[in-house]
């Protein structure tokens, strides 16, 4: 059953704000105003031609305008710099969802250093000024469980917590082994660590994958020369990564362009017997087998293009040839989750707004996808 219940929630609070209204009243007028629409037209809670991502869930991963965050506001003074002028302009887009991408700004900008506790408050009360709400980080997750590393972790944890962050994750793949033996590790590493996140700090933990992620694992003989495996059962990384470990404890966000990169590159494996067997990677089909475990996506667009080895060129969400429409139609729990558009190529250099304009343009498509 598809769970409009926390959209609905959300979408509310915000039209009320913007009209004035107290929660009483706003139930009065929606009330009738659902009841007129239903007369209108029977099915118009399931129209074909709803909006794909809500307004409160549009939003934006910081990297994508990582050169306006980190500008030198002295050097360039008239254009935006410095997270509390990003958060400004993105606000004015119409965002209300962002994630960051570490907490560091050119120190010329006001607040200075922000990567500490004191920083988060404050940045912290810029996203309430501007009715932003950050939904997870790109930090770094301990690659060895000692009492150092997790004492780092529980101070970013206690950085989240100052946000309002409900995610707390990393950009990189859990390994970026091709062997089950250090899936193996990897995945008692994040059970652990996952299950302090969610016991201790009340925060989901999170991997964000690239394509390699998606390609097959060495799982099968004959060995090579160090005792490994040479071949695959089929059974590609981060599938196994996400069937042995605890739904509770951690969750996965799909970079949804390298989704496609990797249904374009990764499309056969050797089998233990030699043959050599095609499989084309289905990034949807992944995720429709348990969707709530993907809290998170970005939505990253391409264009199509078979002559470099991605098979696609980053470009401006809407602007490329990735079905977004029907991804976001078909994998289930409509509504409920975070796409967070993201271009790597969208900065420009110096006092570009490049990759502001280029915020403008995807979220309006962003806004503009139906199905």
């Amino acid at each position: 059953m598809t769970d409009y219940k926390d959209v609905d929630q959300v979408e509310g609070r915000e039209l009320g704000r913007r009209l004035g209204l107290s929660r009483r009243q706003l139930l009065a007028a929606t009330t009738g105003m659902a009841a007129a629409a239903m007369l209108a037209s029977p099915t118009s809670a399931m129209a074909s031609n709803a909006r794909l991502i809500p307004a409160p869930r549009r939003g934006i991963i910081l990297y994508t305008v990582r050169d306006a965050v980190s500008r030198n506001p002295v050097q360039y003074p008239d254009v935006a710099s410095g997270f509390k002028q990003v958060f400004e302009v993105l606000s004015q887009i119409g965002y209300r969802q962002i994630e960051f991408a570490g907490y560091r700004q050119n120190g010329n900008s006001e607040g200075g250093d922000v990567n500490n506790p004191d920083g988060a408050r404050l940045l912290r009360s810029w996203l309430d000024d501007y009715g932003l709400v950050a939904k997870g980080n790109h930090g770094s997750i301990p690659g060895t469980i000692t009492d150092t590393t997790l004492a780092a972790f529980d101070a970013s944890c206690e950085i989240a917590n100052i946000l309002g962050l409900d995610h707390i994750g990393t950009g990189s793949d859990p390994t970026n082994s091709s062997y089950v033996a250090d899936w193996d590790a990897a995945i008692e590493r994040w059970e652990f660590l996952g299950d302090r996140a969610r016991t201790m700090h009340g925060l989901k933990l999170y991997t964000h994958n690239h394509d390699a992620a998606y390609n097959f694992l060495l799982d099968s003989g004959p060995l090579d020369a160090m005792g490994r495996p040479t071949r695959s059962s089929g059974v590609r990384r981060l599938e196994y990564f996400i069937a042995n470990t605890d739904p509770e404890n951690v969750h996965f966000e799909l970079d949804i362009y390298w989704g496609y990169v990797a249904r374009h590159r990764h499309t056969a494996y050797t089998a233990p017997d030699g043959s050599t067997v095609e499989s084309i990677f289905d990034p949807l089909a992944l995720v429709q087998q348990q969707t709530k475990r993907f809290p998170l996506f970005h939505a990253k667009d391409g264009r199509r293009d078979t002559s470099v080895p991605n098979g696609y060129v980053m470009t401006p969400f809407g602007e490329g040839d990735i079905d977004f429409a029907g991804f976001f139609k078909d994998m289930g729990a409509r509504g409920w989750h975070n796409p967070m558009w993201e271009q790597d190529t969208a900065p420009g250099a110096g006092g570009s707004t490049q990759s502001l304009d280029l915020a403008r343009v995807s979220y309006d498509n962003m806004a503009a996808l139906r199905g």
